[in-house]
């Protein structure tokens, strides 16, 4: 395996709460520019291992990879500016903006540096450039329409395309989506993970999608993890996980 060709790279990560082990000794690589899913049951580990990656939790032991850097134990801040970004199970965009000003506020606006604000013409440029940009990403997730609606005006499946957004808008390599299609009926669920496709070609970008329906998502991505009760019982491309026994288990004893 040439660690180049992967932007996520977990060695044996535990995280323990109590007696509890939510995550036991995970390993697992995410190859760049595809669709990783982590699926399994409820309380199988999938956020709590997200969140060990992203600095929200230390990991008890094992290491974390990220662009070919060490990034076990950094703080979420950290990790987020070095292109990490996770979406969250419900979207928490500013409410009272407008769509156009949540992806426009997710970007550093170099207009702030006053060193840059003096030269007036150049920071029209920046601005110029930045709205052009924004509507590029607003047009790819199917929002370009209600680019002056606030945000709170959205459906829940909007506001996950929303939140996928604003991670594009500060140049995220990859992008954690925490149960995109949660929530959502079939038809726009299919619609969301066709986005999602679409994003990872004209952005150069990465996902991992952490997800249960495995019904729905398994046609859109390239390689499956399957998490239950802490553990990586099963990995392989769709096809290969679908078929495999203690996947179906797993999912009728829930």
């Amino acid at each position: 395996m040439n660690s180049n060709d992967y932007i996520l790279v977990t060695k044996e990560l535990t995280k323990s709460f109590g007696g509890l082990v939510a995550v036991n000794r995970v390993s697992i690589s995410v190859r760049k520019n595809s669709i990783t899913m982590l699926m399994g049951p409820n309380g199988a580990g999938k956020t709590t291992f997200v969140n060990v990656c992203t600095g929200v939790y230390r990991p008890d032991s094992g290491k974390v990879f990220f662009d070919g850097r060490d990034i076990t134990g950094l703080p979420p801040h950290e990790i987020y500016k070095l292109g990490f970004v996770r979406t969250f199970q419900i979207p928490i965009p500013f409410q009272s903006l407008t769509v156009l000003e949540n992806v426009l506020a997710a970007m550093n606006s170099v207009g702030e540096n006053p060193l840059i604000a003096v030269v007036k013409r150049r920071w029209v440029r920046v601005e110029e450039d930045m709205i052009e940009k924004a509507f590029k990403i607003m047009d790819t997730v199917g929002l370009s329409r209600f680019w002056d609606l606030p945000a709170y005006k959205l459906g829940a499946a909007q506001l996950k395309m929303l939140e996928v957004a604003r991670a594009l808008a500060v140049g995220a390599k990859l992008i954690a989506l925490d149960e995109p299609i949660g929530g959502v009926d079939p038809a726009y669920a299919n619609r969301i993970l066709t986005y999602v496709r679409d994003l990872k070609e004209r952005f150069d970008v990465t996902f991992l999608l952490i997800e249960h329906r495995i019904d729905i998502a398994l046609p859109y991505v390239d390689y499956v993890y399957v998490m239950d009760r802490g553990s990586v019982v099963v990995e392989g491309t769709p096809n290969e996980v679908v078929k495999n026994p203690k996947v179906i288990e797993i999912y009728i004893g829930e």
